[in-house]
């Protein structure tokens, strides 16, 4: 029987979660559940050869040496499509299917969140097995989710008549969008189920209905997948074409419209862990209900969860309250008012946090502390890649190479170095960081002169034909 194509969808911010999740470092890469990675469990859910094909994984362009080194990690090969902004799921999959289409229009598609938890594997891949069949035969298939209670963070569906043939699959007859609280009573009163996100579907059937109810998608994805640059395992998207896409969810776009959708009920456990409500639900919790993950003191309080990355967190005498910690930000809110997190995240003018972390062809960087006079970044450079041969008018550098291997050029003199090794380039050097190794390399700079800027660089040669020099401080290459 044909293999199933795994496609996992990770390419969001995550802000529900903030401040933990960043855009930078979202919650699917974040090590949520007994210290591992959502995304990285969704690879295992799929790792069965016998019934899936190579993955694909739809992700932002940015949020790529987070994939590849979870792939590296897990062992896995896998092919990766790019997104060079964010449209919403209707058009990372249509995206997904015609890259798949143009090789096989009859393959078909398993289309999964990355920031969903199944421990149950094993039923899983036999509601898949179900919904395969009906796939096959046109349908776009969902998986509906049992509600173990009234939520207002799930879409809802109403099952209709059984297929023939197929009798634990069933037409979609009503999708309704995430209700209010009193309607989401009534919806899982009347037996309707959660809109788990997740699909099936062959790639054909995809680009049509696309075609058919969105065809503003189809038309500019279309473009961005012709206007690809690919090299072996990675597809960049047109950004010019991709743009133009309207920004819809594919339950929007398609799910709502057609009359191909289907419903497989999952008799597995499944958890969206999208949001702190969630995270918390599943966490171990002490005699007065409250949750902790980190280094955390707990004192008269009842039905509350902190989540502490670095800082040690003392909580005294508050009850029904989040604490979250992530990068520059602690966030302390009333567990009521959870759900307007997103839209509070979303007012916010800037996030330092994502001012400090930027992608670049060779890479990414993240500044890891400042102050007057020096700061320190972790660089990680790409295997086969380097930046640019470069010098700076106002700072000197001090590398040291934590991970990987290093090709060091300082004036005329080129080396390499292994971990633990360092080197100094003096202010005014011409300089340049690579990396000729198979494994990333990790780089820690510490910078120090009476002026830092980002825009404080003289390019001389550059293999990806950016500027000679910087104009601002967008860039610290």
């Amino acid at each position: 029987m044909e293999l199933i194509t795994p496609v996992i969808l990770s390419g969001g911010a995550g802000t529900r979660l903030w401040p933990l999740s960043r855009e930078s470092a979202p919650k699917q890469f974040l090590p949520l559940v007994e210290g591992r990675s959502t995304f990285a469990m969704a690879l295992e859910r799929v790792a069965d050869s016998n019934v899936f094909a190579r993955p694909m994984i739809v992700t932002a362009s940015g949020h790529r040496f987070h994939v590849r080194e979870a792939l590296r990690t897990a062992a896995i090969e896998a092919d990766i499509l790019l997104e060079p902004v964010a449209r919403n799921t209707a058009a990372a999959i249509v995206a997904a299917a015609i890259v798949a289409g143009r090789r096989d229009p009859d393959s078909i598609l398993l289309v999964l969140a990355a920031d969903h938890l199944i421990v149950d594997t094993a039923g899983f891949v036999a509601a898949v097995e179900t919904a395969r069949s009906a796939a096959a035969e046109d349908f776009i298939v969902t998986f509906g989710v049992v509600p173990d209670a009234p939520s207002i963070a799930y879409g809802y569906i109403r099952r209709g008549e059984a297929l023939p043939g197929l009798p634990t699959v069933s037409k979609v007859a009503t999708f309704k969008e995430k209700p209010a609280a009193e309607a989401a009573k009534e919806l899982v009163t009347a037996g309707y189920l959660w809109n788990s996100g997740n699909f099936m579907v062959r790639a054909a059937v995809a680009i049509a209905e696309t075609e058919q109810y969105a065809p503003d998608i189809a038309a500019a994805v279309a473009s961005a997948v012709d206007g690809a640059r690919a090299t072996s395992n990675t597809t960049l998207l047109a950004e010019a074409a991709y743009r133009t896409a309207p920004a819809q969810s594919f339950d929007y776009a398609v799910m709502e419209h057609t009359d191909r959708a289907a419903v497989v009920e999952a008799r597995f456990d499944w958890r969206d862990v999208g949001t702190w409500e969630s995270l918390g639900q599943i966490a171990a919790k002490d005699a007065a209900g409250n949750a902790t993950v980190g280094d955390v003191v707990i004192e008269d309080s009842r039905g509350s969860y902190v989540h502490a990355m670095k800082q040690k967190v003392a909580l005294i005498g508050l009850d029904d309250v989040l604490v979250a910690t992530g990068g520059d930000v602690v966030l302390v809110a009333a567990r009521e008012r959870l759900d307007s997190i997103k839209d509070f995240v979303a007012g916010l003018e800037s996030d330092k946090a994502e001012e400090n972390y930027k992608v670049s062809p060779w890479g990414y960087f993240q500044v890891i502390e400042e102050g007057d006079g020096y700061k320190v970044k972790r660089i990680v450079v790409e295997p086969g890649a380097r930046l640019s041969l470069q010098r700076h008018k106002h700072r000197a550098e001090h590398w040291i190479v934590v991970a990987g291997i290093a090709e060091v050029t300082v004036g005329d003199d080129v080396r390499r170095l292994d971990a633990n090794k360092s080197v100094f380039i003096p202010q005014g050097e011409i300089h340049r960081l690579g990396n000729p190794g198979k494994e990333l390399l990790t780089v820690i700079e510490v910078q120090y002169g009476a002026y830092l800027g980002e825009d404080d660089i003289e390019r001389l040669s550059d293999d990806y034909d950016r500027s000679p020099a910087t104009s601002g401080p967008v860039k610290a290459d």
